[in-house]
């Protein structure tokens, strides 16, 4: 009997192929346009010219799909004209001005989500986000209203201020959780509401009220320490979005080329391995968590300096702590990948009031189509089955030609 000739292995390109279109990459791609389908079926159910088409489907069926087109394509083109492009304005300016709207909500969302993201690279679970940006607004906020300072060093003051005060803030948990193995995920929950009562208890007190007021609002903040506009008054863009570009070239570089990086990467693997090869795991839970702190109060910072001017209330996270979690995920953790992710979902903000000032569509819609992102992203396998895709960790077995398999069962 002749040994069966050995089967050749799928080649390279073919491997390189099915690396590419079932990674994790096309898998956050598939997850958007999974969800926004979802959020277009949404759409069309809820909308009552649909409903009313409906009625009557079985006499005529087409004005039921016509009206779903024009409510699903009236919907994702007023979000496009809301976040990227509106070509009904009459000047240039006006028209890119949704770019910038999109860019404006994106920089707190990614300097958060880059927190986040980094925290995860290790092992760690920051979902202290809310509390981190409290503490660093507050902090940012009483430099910018307090200290008198020339322009340019009163901002940079108070950048840092907001920085140590969310990086203190988040250094809380990473201690604990290394001397006394205290679970991060309670502990960063907890110090969001220690920290949301007292901005709120501050805020009613002289070290944050604005004089003479009742309200729990701060004065405004000094001119001197607001970020400057990037492209003149007519828009909200500020430097606060340049921050957050010179944030994720720190992070990437951070885990892909410093040693510290390096043991971030390893502890997140495993941190038994890594305490075997010398790595004292317990300093990086905190060295990790400080610095996650400080890219979370990149955001506070950025909403007290750059968006909120006037004055800052307890609500001046505005869920971007939360929000930061679903970037986070979007983006696989990885520092370019969150950049994207934060201006996708910086869209979704900017052209989701757009959305519902034309088309009447609720803004609820888009918070939808968020948390349909997160739930495919957790969910990989759906995602490959429902597109059909390889999963590149399991590789098939390549098949013989049908000759050999002939004479294997003559063989036998």
């Amino acid at each position: 009997m002749k040994p069966a000739p050995a089967v050749e292995p799928p080649s390279r390109w073919r491997t390189t192929f099915n690396e590419i279109i079932g990674g994790s990459v096309m898998i956050s791609i598939l997850a958007v346009v999974l969800a926004m389908i979802a959020g277009g079926i949404l759409i069309a159910v809820t909308d009552e010219n649909v409903q009313k088409a409906a009625g009557y489907f079985f006499a005529r069926p087409g004005d039921t799909f016509a009206e779903i087109w024009k409510a699903v394509s009236g919907a994702y083109v007023s979000l496009f004209q809301g976040a990227v492009f509106n070509p009904k304005r009459d000047d240039f300016v006006q028209q890119i001005k949704p770019l910038t709207e999109t860019l404006t909500f994106a920089t707190p969302l990614i300097a958060a989500g880059l927190g986040v993201g980094l925290a995860f690279r290790v092992g760690m679970f920051n979902i202290g986000g809310r509390g981190q940006m409290l503490i660093a607004a507050a902090c940012a906020g009483w430099v910018g209203f307090t200290l008198h300072l020339p322009w340019g060093l009163h901002m940079i003051v108070a950048v840092i201020a907001g920085l140590v005060g969310g990086g203190i803030w988040a250094g809380i948990a990473g201690l604990l959780k290394a001397r006394t193995g205290a679970h991060e995920v309670i502990i960063t929950i907890m110090l969001n509401y220690v920290a949301f009562y007292l901005v709120s208890y501050l805020l009613r007190t002289p070290v944050l009220q604005a004089p003479g007021s009742n309200n729990p609002k701060s004065p405004p903040i000094d001119s001197t320490a607001v970020f400057p506009d990037l492209l003149g008054p007519q828009f909200n863009l500020h430097f606060g979005f340049i921050l957050v570009i010179v944030a994720t070239v720190f992070v990437w570089w951070l885990l892909n080329r410093s040693s510290l990086g390096f043991k971030f990467r390893a502890v997140g693997i495993n941190p038994n391995a890594a305490r075997v090869a010398g790595i004292n795991v317990k300093n990086m839970y905190v060295y990790a968590m400080v610095i996650s702190g400080a890219l979370v109060g990149l955001a506070g910072v950025s909403q007290v300096l750059g968006t909120v001017t006037t004055g800052f209330s307890s609500g001046i996270d505005a869920g971007i702590g939360f929000d930061a979690i679903t970037v986070a995920l979007l983006g696989r953790s990885k520092p370019w990948g969150i950049f994207v992710a934060g201006i996708l979902f910086g869209a979704f903000k900017a052209g989701g009031f757009a959305m519902q000032a034309s088309e009447g569509i609720p803004i609820d819609i888009v918070l939808v189509v968020q948390s349909l992102i997160v739930l495919f992203i957790a969910a990989p396998p759906l995602i490959r089955t429902v597109f059909r895709l390889p999963d590149p960790t399991k590789p098939k077995a390549p098949k013989a030609p049908a000759a050999q398999t002939r004479e294997a069962v003559t063989a036998k």
